[in-house]
């Protein structure tokens, strides 16, 4: 299908200030709708109130207003840029919600504005708790049991029925805000007050708690001709009941048996159709009870979201360009595959690779903030790490946190595996010291609800330092091993009592060299053709060799406080 020539401008809409849950990742898709769109030869209107963003660039768009991200601005500009459309979806909830209350107002139909990539009616089947439950019911997916409520008592009411705990999920927030999990009937109370106030449209879904279930993600593209693929399968090594933006996540999927897959992807696409997300991207969340198989569908984002920027790094599909072009008319089978340059966007990515997400907190600097991690997202910022196995990919990823603090870990065994059992900043580190010191990964697997494959895997990074250190001084053998194993320089000189520093010269010495492998995604079936690069510690490099003079830029590395994108913005 060709791109639509019925419209010549079209309005996107940024997320505004930096707020946990809504970061980076909102620049980052907006950025590329607006240059994707121009270079289909439309005309770019962006609003925006965030200046320390690249969107905001005065090249991004045709007509940039740094202006509140309200009903009031927003149509001021409607009706002075006259726009034939709006794109909600790449700009976060902030712009979801927006565009919303700009339909509700009647500000769109007003001025003859139409929703692209998805209408009102797709955002509210999905935002809508109720609505996108009965959605579900009519789809054939089970969702957790739970009912939706618009008061205190309408709550106390639906737990007498429903059983504690339960989980409170407000309706179109961003990142569980004002969620949480009651266990009581004050603390139901209490929470529900607080939720009720947090949702814009008043509404709470009270749910039958699945805490300690395995918590997958799937990214999912469609088009307007049905066509429809999975970008990426995302497993959190947490079990439900942390946040996923405060969960260690890996793509692909680790632990699931083929079966349970192909009936995740099933589940996937029957969701997007449902909720008639017609052109774009969207993240379905699920609940998976690995004793009895039973699964259920959590949530699903209409829109570009968090855990979209994650899968396009990952997999080298870029999700936010895609879906701007499938909002204008294209299907995904006309695109090209950018990482291949011949293979079409309709071919799902296939990986030969790991990679992990870790988040990135900052309580140290928020007294009095508690560091138990809930269902609301507490994280600031996030790593991402490549490696030919989970093993590499979860120890660059733990050694590319750049903390601020140590982690407080007891000496006594029996005393550091209670403190797994309350979910903390700081868990990952407490798993691999206890493993270390000989719990198993059956211990750890209990007191955390970690599965306990990934107990295994991470034990084995755990150690991968100290069996390296056994060869004193290293040899060539034992150190690239070691970092195959998921070692960092900085993990084998604790375990020799060295310092990073000389670990590394050490290394040199040796010619243990990392080597470096492109981003693909089709599995090394073609030859990938952008230059995105990880690295890894194998016997051959894959970047070709260029005579050129380069310069190399540092990046300022994870969000924190006091350094967010306004850093990204300086080095692009």
């Amino acid at each position: 299908m060709p791109r639509r020539d019925d419209i010549s401008s079209i309005l996107v809409i940024g997320s505004g200030p930096i707020i946990i849950g809504q970061a980076g990742e909102f620049d980052y898709s907006g950025t590329q709708a607006c240059r994707t769109l121009r270079e289909e030869g439309y005309r770019v209107v962006l609003v925006n109130s965030n200046p320390a963003t690249i969107m905001t660039d005065p090249g991004t768009a045709d007509r940039t207003y740094l202006e509140p991200l309200d009903v009031e601005a927003v149509a001021a500009v409607i009706e002075r840029e006259r726009p034939d459309a709006l794109l909600p979806t790449v700009g976060g909830q902030t712009a979801l919600n927006l565009a919303m209350e700009l339909h509700g107002e009647g500000v769109l139909e007003r001025h003859g504005v139409e929703l692209i990539g998805a209408d009102a009616e797709a955002i509210r089947r999905a935002e809508d708790r109720e609505v996108f439950r009965d959605t579900m019911g009519r789809a054939g997916l089970a969702v957790p049991a739970g009912r939706i409520v618009s008061s205190v008592e309408e709550g106390l009411d639906a737990a007498a029925s429903l059983g504690f705990p339960l989980v409170l999920r407000p309706g179109y927030t961003l990142g569980g805000e004002g969620g949480g999990v009651a266990k009581t009937r004050q603390d139901l109370a209490d929470r529900l007050a607080r939720a009720l106030e947090r949702s814009p449209i008043g509404q709470v879904l009270l749910e039958r708690s699945v805490l300690g279930w395995a918590e997958l993600e799937l990214e999912v593209v469609r088009d307007s001709a049905d066509n429809a693929v999975v970008v990426c399968s995302i497993e959190n090594l947490d079990p439900m009941g942390i946040h996923t933006g405060d969960s260690v996540t890996v793509a692909p999927t680790m632990t699931l048996t083929d079966r349970e897959l192909q009936t995740l992807r099933d589940a996937s696409l029957a969701v997007i159709r449902a909720v008639g997300v017609s052109t774009g991207g969207a993240n379905v969340q699920f609940a998976l009870n690995r004793e009895t198989g039973e699964l259920v569908v959590i949530e699903m984002n209409p829109r570009v979201s968090r855990s979209s920027a994650l899968a396009s790094k990952a997999t080298g599909f870029p999700i936010a360009k895609i879906a701007a072009r499938l909002a204008i008319g294209y299907t995904l089978d006309e695109l090209p595959n950018e990482i291949t340059a011949v293979t079409p966007a309709s071919f799902e990515p296939s990986l030969d690779y790991v990679a992990i997400k870790v988040p990135r907190f900052a309580f140290e600097k928020i007294p009095g903030a508690s560091p138990r991690l809930t269902t609301q997202m507490k994280s600031v910022g996030e790593v991402l790490a490549l490696g030919r196995t989970f093993n590499e990919a979860f120890g660059k990823a733990m050694g590319a946190r750049e903390l601020d603090v140590s982690p407080e870990i007891p000496d006594d065994l029996d005393a550091a595996l209670a403190l797994l059992q309350k979910p903390s900043w700081d868990r990952y580190d407490l798993m691999m010291s206890v493993l270390v010191r000989g719990a198993s990964p059956e211990q750890v697997s209990e007191a955390s609800g970690v599965d306990p494959w990934f107990c295994r895997r991470i034990q084995e990074v755990a150690r991968a330092g100290v069996r390296a250190a056994k060869t004193s001084p290293p040899e060539a053998a034992s150190m690239r091993e070691a970092r195959r194993a998921g070692a960092t320089d900085a993990d084998l000189a604790r375990a020799l009592g060295s310092s990073a520093e000389a670990v590394a010269r050490r290394r040199e010495e040796l010619g243990v060299m990392p080597t470096f492998h492109a981003v693909d995604s089709c599995a090394a079936e073609f030859k990938a053709a952008t230059p995105y690069f990880y690295s890894a510690f194998e016997t051959k490099t894959e970047v070709a060799a260029d005579e050129r003079d380069a310069i190399v830029v540092l990046g300022s590395g994870p969000n924190r406080i006091g350094q967010g994108i306004e850093f990204d913005y300086c080095c692009v």
